[in-house]
């Protein structure tokens, strides 16, 4: 007689996701915001050896949100959202 797995649940039916349609390659990219900016800029000082990636975003959220002056990198998403509204315009008009 075969032995039944012990603690072993069978895995479930993963579903097929349907219909949606696609993101657009030529679409153009989301603006980043004022954290992303400075995550760029920062990254490299805050990451440590044996850190994952979860690791680094916790501890520059930590740092980020003792920051007192964001202004620089709020200025560098400002320009880029407006970069990415003036995209996004052209891109509409050409998919009518």
């Amino acid at each position: 007689m075969a032995k039944a797995a012990a603690g072993k649940k069978a895995s479930p039916v993963k579903k097929v996701k349907k219909g949606g349609k696609g993101k657009d390659p030529n679409a153009p990219k989301r603006a980043m915001s004022a954290f992303f900016f400075w995550m760029q800029e920062n990254r490299d000082r805050i990451k440590k050896p044996g850190m994952g990636v979860a690791d680094v975003a916790k501890a520059a959220g930590v740092e980020w949100g003792k920051l007192t002056d964001k202004s620089k990198w709020e200025k560098k998403a400002a320009d880029d959202k407006k970069r990415y509204e003036v995209e996004i315009a052209n891109y509409k008009k050409t998919q009518q």
